[in-house]
């Protein structure tokens, strides 16, 4: 997992990263609620931006099929 991207990846990754770390009591349940709810609040932001371009015939936004693809701006460039 890369520090700064935000992919779904690794969205997913830092999840079951909080959730092991609480099976193994190196979290509190607290902490790890807090770390779920930021997922919750992310996924749910990028629901509502795919659900304005379906409503309103316009493309999916960059940023959001470059958090689903894993891509990253900053890393295209540097391989053009």
């Amino acid at each position: 997992m890369q520090a700064g991207n935000l992919t779904a990846s690794n969205l997913k990754d830092a999840l079951w990263v909080t959730l092991n770390q609480v099976k193994a009591k190196r979290m509190l349940p607290g902490h790890a609620d807090a770390v779920a709810s930021q997922a919750r609040e992310i996924l749910r932001t990028v629901k509502v931006q795919l659900m304005v371009s379906g409503q309103t015939n316009r493309p999916v936004p960059t940023e959001v099929i470059e958090f689903s693809e894993g891509k990253n701006r900053r890393t295209a460039r540097v391989r053009k």
